[in-house]
């Protein structure tokens, strides 16, 4: 029962969209309507808004953090086992991408997944988030860091801990963020890929109607 009850707590701290909430707190259009169309801390940044973008990610990040360490604090109290743990990543996760309280209509999760894995162990985030930041820096595109970041997570979690229940987890979030990031794929492969920083044109006619 009380993983059923954490397991759907997650989902609703993960149904959380801090893109949209961060671009209301700041006046700006609303992340779905622009760029990418995607709620999440790079395409904010695309409105030009540095402020808005890092609160999205602080956020985004914060709530996958938070899912996954009350579960492992309250684990002996509630005897909640290493496959709770993972379904609550999971579920977090899941809710980031699918959230209840805008239509369903969620973003692609990278700083969720840092949040989660941050959460399941700090070396763990740490490490794949190395990785994102050696990738973006070498070729300034978010979702090639991302890919890449997903794929050594599984990894880098095996090295670490070995095989158990909560390395389901996170090769389950890891193929749900790369079926999150299938258009951006083939717009890497066409040269169609925003890079990191670009402003898009519809967060500046946004921006320009409301002066």
């Amino acid at each position: 029962m009380y993983t059923a009850i954490f397991t759907i707590a997650a989902y609703l701290i993960g149904s959380i969209s801090f893109a949209v909430v961060a671009s209301r707190a700041f006046g700006l259009s609303d992340p779905r309507t622009y760029g990418s169309k995607n709620p999440g801390a790079t395409n904010v940044l695309r409105s030009g808004s540095k402020k808005a973008a890092i609160a999205t990610l602080v956020g985004d990040c914060a709530k996958g953090w938070l899912a996954v360490w009350l579960a492992i604090h309250y684990a002996d109290r509630f005897d909640l086992g290493d496959g709770s743990i993972a379904l609550v990543a999971i579920a977090v996760f899941l809710g980031h991408l699918w959230p209840v309280f805008f239509r369903f209509v969620g973003g692609k999760g990278v700083a969720t997944a840092l949040g989660v894995l941050l959460g399941l162990n700090p070396w763990l985030g740490l490490a794949t988030l190395a990785t994102w930041l050696i990738v973006a820096y070498a070729f300034r595109y978010s979702s090639l860091a991302a890919l890449v970041a997903a794929v050594f997570a599984p990894f880098y979690y095996g090295l670490l801990f070995g095989a158990d229940e909560k390395l389901f987890g996170v090769v389950v979030m890891s193929a749900l963020l790369l079926y999150r990031h299938v258009g951006n794929i083939s717009n890497l492969l066409a040269g169609k890929e925003s890079r990191i920083g670009s402003k898009s044109a519809g967060a500046k006619a946004a921006a320009a109607k409301k002066k």
